[in-house]
């Protein structure tokens, strides 16, 4: 079930970075960010009713333990979105999308090191050559084509994914239901603690923001809605699964994002990316593998 959740996360959230894209372009960072989460409570709130229609379950008991990784996660994802649409600026799509996704190499460390992850020797390798052909792919002129800017800001941006991810499965965890509620809980809590926050802030800071938005009613709500899909996919995966090797999984996403780069966005990826496709392929066999 992990591997079906997260080639459905990676296919909708190519989608949603090019979208968040396209929307960067006239709307600032927090504005993006916002998008994402905009029209995503109604949708996961119809997501989990549908669970529990065809399952009833009961409903989940809130700790203190919930709330920390809850709140957390939410925060993480916000800076993590907002870093991720700064490097869109600085460098085209799919070095921006490509850069974010060092979060699966950090996601293994801090895992190891502070969540008791545990992993095989074959999946760690599954994980590095994964790595290794992100950063590839990651520059037009190879990894010394990447300034030392646009690298601190792709493994800030990975890093506040990694422990958004890394949070997301400990919330997960502290709640005795079916894996597919979790998963629907936890995202929803965090969609709706993450509106409120940024919906407050443009309201007070910048109302510009908000009529911007408006004006891109239509492509606000198709980030919203790929994200969300995207969102169920990546809980979902990551109930069932260690964030590391979803995560590893995850970077088949590159996959889709030079493909939408180049058919929708136009924005033109050369002939040496085609040795970072066969490493991700690697890196994603040996983790399913494992």
């Amino acid at each position: 079930m992990w591997i079906y959740f997260t080639l459905m996360a990676a296919f909708s959230q190519s989608w949603r970075n090019a979208f968040q894209s396209k929307l960067s372009q006239d709307v600032d960072v927090v504005g993006v960010t916002l998008a994402r989460f905009l029209w995503a409570v109604p949708l996961a709130a119809l997501y989990l009713g549908g669970l529990y229609y065809f399952q009833p379950a009961s409903f989940p008991t809130i700790s203190p333990l919930l709330i920390f990784f809850v709140v957390g996660a939410a925060c993480m994802q916000i800076l993590a979105t907002a870093l991720m649409v700064k490097l869109f600026k600085l460098n085209n799509f799919a070095v921006g999308a490509g850069l974010a996704k060092s979060e699966a190499l950090v996601a293994a460390i801090l895992g190891t090191i502070f969540f008791g992850t545990s992993l095989s020797l074959f999946g760690w390798g599954g994980v590095l050559i994964g790595t290794v052909a992100i950063l590839l792919m990651s520059s037009r002129q190879g990894i010394k084509g990447l300034s030392l800017q646009t690298l601190m800001l792709g493994l800030a941006c990975g890093t506040s994914f990694a422990l958004t991810s890394l949070w997301v499965r400990e919330a997960s965890l502290t709640l005795d239901l079916p894996t597919t509620h979790r998963a629907a809980w936890v995202l929803l809590i965090v969609i709706v603690l993450q509106t409120l926050m940024l919906v407050s802030y443009l309201a007070v800071k910048r109302p510009a923001t908000l009529r911007k938005l408006q004006e891109h009613g239509k492509l606000t709500f198709m980030i919203s809605l790929t994200s969300c899909i995207g969102s169920i996919g990546w809980f979902s995966a990551m109930a069932y699964q260690s964030v590391p090797y979803v995560k590893t999984l995850g970077q088949v996403e590159i996959f889709f994002t030079m493909l939408v780069s180049v058919l929708w966005l136009k924005q033109p990826v050369k002939i040496k990316d085609g040795l970072g496709l066969v490493l991700i392929a690697i890196a994603a066999i040996m983790v399913m593998w494992t």
